[in-house]
């Protein structure tokens, strides 16, 4: 089993709403920019901003206008569900790269985009520029059953999207290509395929029975992904379940698995950004506390490349 390491809970200077405590709990995705840990939350307008090595409480993004309902079951009907956080290289209007959360897919309300241009420390400059994902999204939705996009990550000239298996279904490594997203993106235009996108199947395998599925990843040096999995016990892409537990593996770009190995702890893993130095690889984790009385976490692990 991989060993983690509890480093601190994603606290806020304030809370987002009068209801909500002053922490994030659903953390769903994790980009290291320098010394700045940003977090994405699947059921928040902000995004999270924390200084790595320190445990005071984060700043916060706003990237929607207006509030969330409070209301549990209201909320989760209504929030945009950015499960993806990913750093996007320099390009024409970005010249120090950007972030982009994406919603997940999983509803018609949750096709947004938001993109986040950054400065020469990796902080945050512009101010965010909306993106509707719909016509991305629904060529994909031709190609697999429940959307629910995940993770992404950048491969070999590819946008690589992780959609995730759930009960009855398999885990997809969706590779789209990058230069017209991107090209897109600049154009300040909605993101559309020219060619069709190649989906890979890829079995994770179980925790206790339950499928571990796909929830983020992040690219190596050496061009394979690192991601992250959680055994969650659920039918769909929209209901929570039990967490069995969460694991960490190594697929490469083609969707062959490398490598895969459960945590020490049932927790419910989201993101994930890597490191290396060495033959070791650093990683930082980010979880989703699934109750929104208690905070997210950011741990840690070390794996060795070679074993």
């Amino acid at each position: 089993m991989i060993h983690t390491q509890k480093i601190r809970e994603l606290h806020l200077p304030h809370a987002t709403s009068e209801s909500r405590l002053p922490f994030i709990s659903a953390a769903s995705g994790l980009v290291q920019v320098n010394n700045l840990l940003y977090v994405v939350a699947d059921d928040e307008h902000h995004l999270g901003v924390f200084a790595a090595g320190h445990v005071g409480p984060g700043e916060l993004v706003r990237l929607f206008e207006g509030t969330l309902p409070d209301k549990y079951k209201k909320r989760k009907v209504q929030k945009p569900d950015l499960e993806t956080l990913l750093l996007l290289p320099t390009f024409a209007g970005f010249p120090h790269g950007a972030l982009l959360a994406m919603g997940s897919g999983s509803k018609a309300n949750r096709d947004a985009g938001v993109l986040l241009g950054l400065d020469t420390l990796g902080n945050v400059n512009l101010a965010p520029r909306l993106f509707d994902l719909s016509l991305l999204y629904d060529a994909l939705r031709g190609e697999v059953d429940g959307l629910n996009i995940e993770g992404a990550a950048i491969a070999d000239g590819k946008l690589l999207l992780l959609q995730p298996g759930n009960k009855g279904a398999v885990n997809a490594l969706i590779a789209c290509e990058l230069e017209p997203f991107i090209a897109d993106l600049a154009a300040n235009i909605a993101p559309r395929l020219r060619v069709p996108p190649v989906v890979r199947a890829v079995a994770l395998g179980d925790i206790d029975g339950v499928p571990l599925c796909f929830t983020d990843a992040a690219t190596l040096p050496d061009g394979n992904l690192l991601f992250t999995a959680v055994a969650e016990n659920t039918k769909n892409s929209f209901d929570d379940g039990a967490c069995n537990g969460s694991a960490i593996g190594i697929v490469d770009a083609n969707g062959n698995l490398k490598a895969i190995e459960r945590l020490d702890q049932p927790y419910k893993v989201e993101g994930v950004a890597a490191t290396m130095h060495a033959d070791e690889i650093n990683v930082l984790l980010v979880t989703d506390a699934d109750d929104v009385s208690k905070a997210a976490w950011l741990l840690s692990a070390v794996l060795n490349k070679n074993e």
